[in-house]
């Protein structure tokens, strides 16, 4: 039996241009009360045009397990424990990034 995900957030942020312009998303979807699958990403076509635009993102996607885009770069993260410790490093991401926004 196929596994059943349940978007959970789904939270998108204009940044307006005088803090660095952008758009910051959150996703996740959950099985079973655990949170599966996510993306959290920070796209700024006028600071970054490749990679759909993608400054930082944070995701699960793709062949990777937990893997981390920075400009066109994609790195593994292997020291990922829990959901809401990735956004936590998400936020301290942006903040040291052209984003200006920061939470």
């Amino acid at each position: 039996m196929p596994r059943k995900f349940v978007k959970v957030i789904d939270e998108r942020y204009i940044v307006p241009e005088g803090q660095g312009g952008g758009l910051i998303k959150f996703e996740a979807w959950e099985n079973e009360g655990k949170v599966i699958k996510y993306s959290m990403t920070y796209i700024n076509f006028s600071v970054f045009s490749e990679d759909n635009g993608r400054v930082i993102c944070f995701d699960n996607a793709h062949d990777y397990i937990h893997h981390k885009h920075y400009l066109g770069e994609i790195s593994e993260v292997t020291n990922f424990i829990i959901y809401q410790k990735m956004v936590e490093r998400f936020k301290q991401d942006i903040k040291e990034s052209h984003c200006i926004f920061c939470f």
